[in-house]
């Protein structure tokens, strides 16, 4: 069987190396993995890679930066002819940025067959680009793999046959538990400067509600400042989003490897991290602020404190199971619900259902059919034979 992978993004690497991996358990399989190039820069692409065992791609489309439309269009005008001559039995299309939603349009026009690896997640935000990248691509694809209940409740409410629904548990899981003994072992907090059991939070933020104007922007970085006076953020910065800091005030820009230790204090810009370093800095983080969906998923595995700044999730089970809250970009809430989190850490939270670190395993199963009898219930949380 010929199976074309396709990832464009950095989400999308995390989430296709346990896919890779078990894709090389199955000798009847042969993977053709697609790298559109939507994300190009070394610490956005190579270095993932490099830190999740990624498999070079068969196939990189170069597309690069652009807006919604030039972007998803390019991603269709160079994987046509990849699609055409490579005649995979079906394409494996992962998440919600835009080369998920372009190879999957793309796939399906040529009669491909589809499966959509993080289906049924749902913000209700269309204003969101990436819910209508989920709500396009659930709807065009023949396989839909969940990785939590509420995925298999709003593709039933959409009206998707149960026969395409598969709850299979989460393959950001998967990624986080098979690197666990390569992030472990990162020095990262001794390259920042950060003294053995200092605490420290972490921010991530770039999504462009919240970076693009930059009037929310620097509401957001003010109440950040606010927060930093009690202990240092730490803020590893998407490419997009630095020059849109370049000016703010209150923020230090921080070298890895700087030799200096870290003041107690402050907020702490830094180039972009690798997975690894990335994973382990959240694991030791008092805090983690975020706006982005992976990490609140991550962070509740980890049982860190996560504040979420949106005004929603697509990620419910995060804040039902996990360690995550949604405040909003309200400056007042954001720094009294940080404060809250950082006086009383202490918070009940249960792993959600099939976040077991076998998602992997259990989507190519289904690809081969080779599941047991519809193997997954996608109306319950427990596997059946």
């Amino acid at each position: 069987m010929r199976v074309a992978i396709i990832a464009g993004a950095r989400p999308n690497f995390v989430k296709i190396a346990p896919l890779m991996k078990a894709i090389a358990a199955a000798p009847s399989i042969t993977p053709i993995l697609v790298h559109t190039g939507q994300h190009y820069d070394h610490s956005m692409s190579d270095q993932f890679f490099t830190d999740l065992d990624i498999p070079s791609a068969d196939f990189n489309l170069g597309v690069g930066s652009g807006t919604h439309a030039v972007q998803t269009a390019e991603v269709m005008q160079r994987l046509e002819p990849v699609l055409q001559d490579c005649k995979p039995d079906i394409v494996v299309v992962v998440g919600d940025v835009n080369s998920t939603v372009a190879a999957a349009l793309t796939a399906v026009k040529l009669g491909i067959r589809v499966a959509h690896v993080e289906a049924g997640l749902r913000s209700f935000d269309r204003t969101m680009p990436e819910e209508i990248n989920r709500i396009v691509t659930d709807a065009i694809s023949d396989l839909l793999f969940v990785s939590e209940e509420s995925g298999c409740t709003n593709l039933h409410r959409e009206g998707v046959a149960k026969g395409k629904v598969y709850f299979v548990g989460n393959v950001m899981i998967d990624a986080l538990e098979m690197s666990r003994p390569r992030w472990s072992r990162s020095r990262i907090t001794a390259r920042i400067g950060l003294e053995p059991g200092a605490a420290y939070a972490l921010l991530t933020l770039h999504r462009p509600s919240n970076a693009d104007d930059p009037k929310v922007l620097e509401s957001l970085i003010g109440a950040l400042r606010t927060v930093a006076r009690r202990l240092p953020i730490l803020f590893p910065v998407h490419p997009r989003v630095r020059r849109l800091l370049a000016e703010s005030d209150g923020v230090t820009w921080r070298a890895l490897d700087g030799g200096s230790t870290l003041p107690g204090s402050g907020l702490f810009c830094l180039d972009p991290l690798g997975y690894l370093d990335f994973i382990a800095l959240m694991s030791g983080a008092r805090l983690v602020l975020t706006d982005s969906g992976g990490v609140q998923e991550e962070t509740t595995i980890l049982g860190v404190p996560c504040l979420t700044l949106r005004h929603n999730t697509e990620r419910p089970v995060t804040v039902t199971h996990g360690t995550n809250r949604i405040v909003g970009t309200d400056p007042t809430i954001i720094i009294d619900a940080a404060v809250r989190a950082l006086e009383d850490p202490t918070r009940k939270h249960a792993t959600p259902p099939l976040w077991d670190g076998k998602a992997g395993d259990r989507i190519v199963s289904v690809v081969l059919n080779d599941a047991p009898d519809t193997l997954f219930d996608a109306g319950t949380a427990e596997a059946r034979a």
